[in-house]
């Protein structure tokens, strides 16, 4: 007899339309659409064929090419062999920048003159593709990756999602739209100078700019080689964590890819656990060009912070500032001119006129100028560094503005270059960043700000996001739906072990994002038997340790962790305490924390309160 969820899924696959569901509510986040899966709404296959009926006319100019079913059918029939319970990113689509390969699908930089067919896909969309996601096409951008607005492309002008009059901001403009839109469930893009967090700004997007190297550039159009990073646009911190998590990874066929240097605790997403140290620019050093609404959105952003226990501390951020000037004043549009040089001089009139003129530029620099913009640089590393060892991380707005269509098509280069004034400086100091909505200017577009860090902080600034995103009754994207609560990772599968957790672990309490972020979920609540007896240790951890003639029935939780992450979750357990086995009143045994006899030397004894909550709630 087939169950109830095969019944209905069964019922749904002979529908005209491929699914009974009601597809307006679709929750097309990365975490919504495993949910959808579990429960079975629909197939990747009926995901699939919904997505493609929506926007058949692209009245935003998103795609280069979106693919089409037949293009899709190796992906979707390979998942048709598989189950939700076996990939991460299982049925989730996702949008490709133009300027990153996929196997089989032109390539093109937004210049039909480049266009080129490659066989395999660039590494990190062949992980992204191995993790059980689903490419959806190649978007539009600012031709070869040149620019922060979204219009320099002869495939149109991007527009954005909510006022299609101004501009998507680029040059990851498709992707961002796509993804606000609810087209796919996250994109990729590539961050140069900005080009992964203006866009999200615009869009109300997350817009995670890794660390340079976190994400292999194998299979990239470059821009500024030495600079480049894959990003990532997301309608939800989780997912950006989600996606990041499938992509990242040291990879030798790139020769700017480096491994992540940080241990396992720095590179943790969840719960922040204490107050965080912030600066912000002096008052004199802001720039809005007349936007009072940009400004008071900032402001408030930080009020958010500081209103969540985070210090708010005004920093001089002249060598931040100095840098920014440095991406396109300096000899690094040499880069530019290096990555295009064939063409540039075999046709240069194949690039629009103001992306010749940028690129062109790039040919006059001598040895001797990138060798003095190299010292200037270096010094304001060594600036920098000294403002970041005061904090522990930086609040910038994204961008001061946004503008028209109109006004950047009029001033491309003066209006580009404003855009860049809190961007341009990251990957030439070695800084990870994250932008994140913070609001809407009265013209209806989206306005950001950017948390940024040190080099490898990306799961602290992405859990400082999450935070910050889960406190500020934020909709997300284009699709005037608010925000989900965060579920910091997706639900565990089968293969799980299911974990009895006494303590620090349980939910809300501050150890369990530990558990969260591998992706476990709570599947019960018990009692144990009444063989057991709970100490607050010296240190203030709780120690559980079996008593068959003095114990009694210890409130508990049950949490499936995936097996493949239940290793390193093992192997983060301090002494006094280990892994074992307990028993529940219901008589059966579960993998469970216990503890050495040692731990309860000066240890208070909390039996008689039935839990670790009860303790923490009565102190």
């Amino acid at each position: 007899m087939s169950s109830p969820v095969e019944t209905r899924t069964n019922r749904m696959q002979q529908t005209h339309t491929g699914s009974l569901f009601d597809w307006s509510q679709l929750d097309i986040t990365i975490a919504g659409l495993q949910r959808h899966y579990q429960q079975g709404d629909f197939t990747p296959r009926q995901l699939v064929q919904h997505l493609l009926t929506l926007e058949q006319v692209d009245n935003h100019n998103i795609w280069i090419e979106r693919l089409q079913l037949p293009q899709l059918e190796r992906y979707l029939t390979a998942l048709e062999q598989t189950s939700p319970d076996t990939l991460p990113l299982y049925g989730v689509p996702f949008a490709v920048k133009d300027n990153i390969d996929l196997a089989g699908v032109d390539s093109t930089a937004a210049c039909e003159a480049y266009r080129y067919q490659p066989d395999a896909s660039a590494t990190v969309v062949a992980k992204l593709i191995a993790a059980g996601a689903i490419p959806m096409g190649k978007t539009n951008m600012d031709q070869f990756a040149t620019g922060l607005v979204g219009v320099r492309s002869p495939w149109g002008a991007g527009k954005n999602a909510f006022n299609p009059d101004y501009i998507s901001g680029g040059s990851s403009s498709g992707s961002a739209v796509a993804t606000a839109k609810g087209l796919v469930s996250f994109a990729l893009g590539t961050d140069t100078a900005g080009s992964g967090r203006v866009p999200a700004a615009f869009n109300n997007l997350i817009g995670l700019k890794p660390s340079r190297g976190v994400i292999s550039c194998k299979g990239v159009i470059p821009a500024c080689q030495s600079l480049d990073c894959v990003s990532i646009f997301a309608l939800t911190v989780d997912d950006a964590n989600l996606a990041l998590a499938a992509a990242e990874g040291h990879d030798l066929a790139d020769p700017y890819s480096r491994p992540n240097p940080y241990d396992n605790s720095a590179r943790r997403y969840g719960a922040l656990t204490d107050s965080k140290t912030i600066a912000i620019p002096l008052p004199d050093q802001l720039q809005f060009f007349g936007d009072d609404t940009a400004a008071s959105l900032y402001q408030q952003a930080i009020a958010q912070l500081q209103a969540l226990g985070h210090q708010i501390t005004a920093l001089d951020m002249t060598p931040f500032l100095d840098a920014a000037r440095l991406l396109y004043e300096g000899p690094w549009v040499a880069e530019r001119y290096v990555a295009t040089e064939a063409l540039f001089n075999q046709d240069p009139d194949a690039m629009l006129p103001v992306i010749q003129t940028i690129i062109g530029g790039g040919a006059k620099p001598t040895a001797a100028d990138g060798f003095k913009a190299m010292y200037k640089l270096q010094a304001c590393r060594q600036q920098a560094e000294q403002v970041m060892a005061k904090v522990d991380f930086l609040l910038l707005p994204t961008t001061p503005t946004c503008f028209t269509v109109a006004e950047v098509e009029a001033d491309p280069i003066k209006l580009n270059s404003q855009l860049g004034t809190y961007t341009n400086f990251v990957n030439l100091l070695d800084m990870a960043a994250i932008a994140i909505p913070a609001g809407f200017l009265p013209t209806g577009v989206g306005f950001g700000v950017t948390l940024l860090g040190k080099a490898f902080s990306d799961r602290q600034l992405l859990s400082l996001a999450n935070q910050f995103c889960q406190h500020s009754q934020q909709t997300i994207g284009a699709l005037d739906k608010p925000l989900p609560a965060s579920s910091v990772t997706s639900p565990a599968g089968k293969g799980g072990v299911d974990l009895v957790v006494c303590g620090a672990h349980l939910s809300g309490m501050p150890l369990n994002w530990q558990l969260s972020e591998r992706g476990a979920v709570k599947i019960a609540e018990g009692i144990t038997s009444a063989d057991y007896r709970l100490f607050a240790m010296a240190d203030g951890r709780p120690a559980m340790v079996r008593d068959e003639h003095a114990g009694a029935g210890i409130a508990v939780e049950i949490w499936r962790v995936p097996t493949e992450a239940f290793g390193s979750f093992v192997a983060d357990i301090p002494a006094p305490l280990g892994i074992g086995k307990v028993q529940l009143e219901d008589g059966a045994w579960y993998t469970s924390f216990i503890a050495e006899p040692r731990a309860v030397d000066g240890a208070t004894e909390i039996t008689h309160l039935g839990g670790w909550r009860a303790y923490c709630d009565k102190g």
